[in-house]
């Protein structure tokens, strides 16, 4: 324990003399989250500008909101050509935002050690992932471009009151920049190696009859960064091909203080996948074999003679077609009404979604391992909620009702081992989820704070299942053949806060966090002599439905503002007990599918540090550090107990960042200014494998421990009669690091066939930006 301790405490002092992103700029005056400026009289000098989020559904100084909480601001964003999280790096501690094995647009988000490894659309984030307040519900289709952000707030730890379900690990809030009523047109040109190419245009229009009106968006393209041989199809894969954009409304009528807020946002992708790099196979397994008719034996195939640990920049792939197109886009309308001291505010949304892969998996010119998945899905929400104050200002509340509702649905037609094998599975679900929720703050001094909150969910879904294999159809199971699953949940929050100056905030808190039960809708196990009466065929996991996950998270915290403001100093402890873990067990069993396991509950517990510090006005560095300590209590497998030999998936033991904005010069020809971004995240285990005692371990798909180093030189306000301009040379990845970052292990029944995933190598080019 001392060790650990000791370990943390360099990591805190780590962030105390480097630094991550999360709060200002090295712009020439402080600027808070919506770029006004918070210098000046009575400022103390220029200082770190403070961060303005609304974590807690109302807009607040982020040192003031008693949780674990980062922000960073549009000019961060900006400054590094940041739009979308897949791009975010280690932006929070305790965080990892990672794309899925063999997919772009498709993320992986863990907090604190929680996660969902398995994509598919019948599984639930453990991060809720937020568009200007509108839930985004899935994993698939999660990597979309905003052109324009104002801030990102990423808020650590089960945020089940104000959020709700799916938020066990915490929430991930994407804010874009508002309409301002104003005309402002900016457009920029990138271009790269790799015949990287990027236009991104923002137009404000003016303020016309209560209307302003604001229209973003941005086209990026890429060559692949694997070539592939011998294959007239395509000479590339891994290659980037998007488009985005968003358009803007608010009306707001003369002399009133309703606003009304239309957002409409919308991306494509059409592009093909990352590379699924064949990383090891076990060389004598007959699975890789074929028939010779003419002698009526078999003979082996050197399948491992394709495989490499080092990451290959030229493959070989079979005939099968590779793509990953991803289409989505959604209508959102938010009202705010001021009554008095409270506002009222609907937020109505509705999403659609269209996602489609075709991956050669096994990563070799043989027809080992090729799938297909099809995905459609569309959501519906609506909030209703209420802020305001009461008893003179001491009360601060939120309460609000919110319905949602959605349709997911999959195709996934296999090819295995020469073709020897086809399999279609189709699976999709109806959910529908009603809360209710509230939220207090009650200041019994103008220092000591009590925040009191309560949400209430239920929510019910169904299943639908057919599975075909070689042409004989296993099972069918249509929506109602099996009961609904259905899930009541109530996440309670507390915290006490202590402010004796607006330099120092103490908080303890205590919250639960809920992430949904449902089906497992890529099972292959059909047959349950002991299932309930009305489950046709003896469906064994689409009639034991999996329980949600549930976390109580216990944490003390402490933000500080010092030295006449120009640092900020964060620190926060927790200790989380994780019930009915959700574990996906990917079996490869026939058809490629996982097992879903509730078998585990774990201690969770951690230290997470953070620093901004602005010495003078040219000069801003930021910096994080965490440590977190996983342990399963319990993991019964098979009656037996096994915790102490199964690993954490994607929860490294130390994650750190530091990064520095430097304005170097400036006169009337413009200002010249670096910034450099450094995050380390330690070895990790990519799934819940078996340590010892097991042909199949998760020590042979453990990430190593990973270091990159992103970095920009920019010469902006350059005069172009009446207009400004700027130039930035950009680099990412500079250290070249190419070990892989992420797996999949197809198991013994599959010969230890493995695949590997790598990080984009050094990329470097030019943009090109023009303001009026």
């Amino acid at each position: 324990m001392m060790k650990t301790l000791l370990a943390a405490t360099a990591l805190s002092s780590l962030a105390l003399v480097t630094s991550p992103a999360f709060a200002a700029d090295a712009a020439p005056a402080a600027q808070n989250a919506n770029g006004t400026d918070s210098s000046g009289p009575g400022s103390n000098g220029p200082g770190v500008g403070e961060i303005v989020v609304t974590a807690q559904k109302r807009s607040e100084n982020i040192q003031n909101v008693p949780i674990a909480i980062s922000a960073v601001s549009g000019q961060y964003l900006e400054t590094r050509g940041i739009t979308s999280i897949d791009n975010l790096g280690s932006i929070a501690p305790n965080m990892q935002i990672a794309r899925a094995p063999s997919d772009k647009t498709i993320t992986q988000i863990s907090i604190r050690g929680s996660v969902t490894i398995n994509p598919a659309v019948t599984w639930e984030p453990a991060v809720g992932l937020y568009l200007n307040g509108v839930y985004i519900a899935k994993a698939q289709g999660s990597v979309f471009d905003v052109a324009d952000l104002e801030r990102i707030e990423v808020l650590r730890g089960p945020q089940g009151t104000l959020y709700g379900r799916n938020a066990l690990a915490g929430a991930v809030n994407l804010v874009p920049k508002a309409p301002t009523g104003k005309f402002d047109l900016a457009a920029e040109a990138s271009y790269g190696n790799y015949n990287y190419w990027k236009g991104k245009l923002v137009l404000d229009l003016p303020e016309w009859q209560g209307f302003s009106v604001k229209l973003s968006g941005q086209i990026e393209q890429r060559d692949g960064f694997i070539k592939v041989t011998g294959n007239p199809a395509y000479n590339s894969i891994n290659n980037l091909d998007s488009k985005s954009a968003m358009v803007q409304v608010r009306y707001r009528p003369a002399g009133s203080a309703v606003t009304a807020d239309y957002m409409f946002d919308y991306s494509n992708h059409d592009q093909r996948p990352d590379y699924s790099q064949l990383y090891s196979v076990y060389t004598d397994h007959s699975a890789y074999a074929i028939f010779d008719p003419k002698s009526a034996s078999y003979s082996g195939i050197p399948l491992a003679q394709y495989a490499s640990t080092t990451r290959q920049t030229t493959t070989s792939l079979d005939a099968n077609p590779e793509y990953e197109k991803s289409e989505t886009w959604g209508h959102a309308l938010t009202l705010s009404v001021p009554l008095g001291s409270a506002t009222l505010k609907s937020i109505t949304s509705y999403r659609w979604m269209h996602w489609q892969d075709s991956t050669d998996l096994d990563g070799s010119p043989l027809p080992v391992a090729f799938t297909q998945r099809n995905t459609r899905f569309h959501s519906f929400s609506q909030e209703l909620q209420a802020t305001g104050k009461a008893l003179n200002d001491r009360l601060n509340y939120v309460a609000g009702l919110f319905y949602y509702s959605e349709f997911a649905a999959t195709d996934n037609p296999q090819s295995y081992f020469f073709g020897s094998a086809n399999y279609l599975s189709v699976y999709g679900s109806h959910t529908k989820a009603f809360a209710a929720y509230t939220q207090a703050d009650y200041n019994f001094t103008e220092q000591l704070k009590l925040t009191v909150g309560a949400r209430y969910t239920h929510e019910q879904k169904d299943i639908r299942k057919l599975l075909v294999a070689n042409g004989t159809t296993v099972a069918d199971i249509n929506y109602g053949d099996v009961p609904d699953a259905k899930y009541d949940s109530f996440t309670p929050a507390v915290t006490l806060s202590y402010q004796p100056d607006r330099n120092i905030n103490v908080y303890a808190r205590y919250a639960r966090g809920f992430k949904s039960g449902g089906f497992n809708g890529e099972t292959n196990i059909f047959f349950d002599p002991n299932a309930p009466k009305g489950c046709i065929d003896g469906a064994t996991e689409l009639c034991h439905p999996y329980k949600p996950e549930t976390v109580d998270s216990y944490e003390v915290g402490v933000k500080t503002r010092l030295l006449d403001g120009k640092m900020i100093l964060n620190l926060a402890a927790f200790w989380d007990e994780h019930r009915n873990i959700q574990l996906s067990v990917f079996t490869a069993s026939g058809a490629a599918a996982s097992e879903v396991l509730n078998a585990a509950g774990a201690r969770v517990r951690g230290l997470e540090a953070e620093l901004t510090l602005r010495p003078i006005d040219a000069i801003t560095f930021h910096g994080s550090a965490a440590y977190l300590d996983p342990k399963y209590e319990s993991y019964i497998d098979g009656g037996v107990d096994v915790s102490g030999n199964r690993a954490f998936p994607h929860a490294p033991h130390y994650t750190a960042s530091a990064s520095l904005d430097a304005r170097l010069a400036q006169g009337d020809w413009g200002r010249f200014s670096v910034s450099g971004d450094l995050n380390y995240t330690s070895s990790y285990f990519t799934f819940p494998y078996a340590l010892t005692g097991s042909q199949q371990t998760a020590w042979q798909t453990q990430a190593p421990a990973q270091i990159f180093f992103n970095a920009r030189a920019t010469i902006a306000q350059i005069p172009m009669g009446g207009t400004t301009a700027q130039v930035s040379l950009w680099g990412k990845n500079l250290f070249n690091f190419k070990k892989p970052d992420n797996f999949i292990d197809f198991g013994t029944s599959f010969g230890g066939l493995t695949v590997a995933y790598f990080p984009d190598p050094r990329t470097y080019g030019v943009t090109i930006g023009v303001k009026f």
